[in-house]
């Protein structure tokens, strides 16, 4: 009869490392009490300072006063004073400046999705002589503030207002192709990105089956590259939106107006304090698309942003 064979004292160590419950977790890294107290009172102080603007401007805008001089942080009561003021004022056609915004914001960001992707598309797939030289020359556009081309940009929209009146100034049309003419840049290099992780074997197998580059281009790449597309299409609305500086310069009669510059009229002058409710009251309307659209495609938005910017 053999002896037993001893057991390996390292084995048993193993085994009951392997069985043996888990340590608790440190009761100061767990809850308010410990060392993360501080990332709570920074959020909680950044949540109070986003919406401290929107509390007082809607707090302002149900003012039944609808003055600067009786407006406070916190709502006292609910009234539609100024929305009715605001709607009925026949001097300031509020729902016009609305819908010239939405026409020129939907349409500049469609415009500028369309040239980007086709930008970044020949950027990404082609290769073609003065290819890298052309990347780093939008990347330098991007460098120089829009304020230097806005003078040039007044006197070449004023001269195709002579021969072209519906592109000059004043027209919603001019302004547009005036927000088209610096689409690119950023934007192309943030669809690069993300066009740079579609594999290229796709394109390889739809060559061999006889697809051009335009048919591979719209068939097949824009579907793939959509949550991209979507956040620069939502990138762009809401800069176009919001935009104010070329727009007061091109757009002077009151019914081209957007909505921008249409509400700016409304703190100048003497009138200023009594129409103060009315401008928060438009300023509270115009902050819904943009908020929808942010509701709506967040998850766009997160994964186009992530996704190109890691490739």
């Amino acid at each position: 009869m053999s002896a037993p064979v001893p057991a390996d004292p390292r084995l048993e160590q193993r085994l009951e490392a392997e069985t043996r419950e888990p340590a608790p977790a440190s009761p100061k890294r767990r809850g308010l009490g410990g060392h993360v107290w501080w990332r709570h009172a920074l959020g909680i102080l950044a949540l109070i300072w986003a919406l401290f603007p929107i509390v007082f401007i809607y707090s302002a805008a149900t003012n039944p006063s609808g003055t600067l001089n009786t407006a406070s942080l916190f709502p006292s009561g609910f009234s539609t004073v100024n929305f009715e003021a605001l709607f009925n004022d026949a001097s300031r056609p509020y729902w016009t400046w609305y819908k010239n915004s939405m026409i020129v914001s939907t349409i500049g960001a469609l415009g500028a999705v369309f040239v980007g992707a086709c930008a970044a598309f020949a950027f990404s797939r082609l290769r073609f002589k003065g290819r890298r030289p052309g990347m780093m020359f939008l990347l330098l556009t991007t460098f120089f503030p829009a304020l230097l081309a806005i003078v040039a940009m007044y006197i070449i929209f004023a001269g195709i207002g002579d021969v072209l009146p519906a592109f000059g100034l004043n027209t919603l049309a001019g302004l547009v192709l005036a927000y088209l003419g610096g689409a690119l840049g950023a934007n192309v290099w943030l669809l690069k990105g993300y066009f740079d992780t579609v594999p290229r074997e796709l394109d390889e197998a739809a060559i061999v089956d006889g697809a051009s580059h335009a048919r591979i281009f719209f068939t097949m790449t824009l579907r793939l590259v959509m949550p991209i597309l979507v956040t620069v299409f939502m990138l762009v609305f809401v800069g176009l939106y919001g935009e104010f500086m070329l727009a007061s310069i091109f757009l002077t009669d009151v019914d081209t107006q957007t909505l921008g510059v249409g509400l700016y009229g409304m703190t100048l002058g003497t009138t200023a304090n009594e129409l103060f409710g009315r401008f928060t009251a438009g300023a509270l309307l115009a902050s819904l698309p943009v908020m929808v659209l942010y509701l709506a495609f967040q998850k766009q938005l997160v994964g186009g942003l992530t996704t190109g910017s890691v490739k």
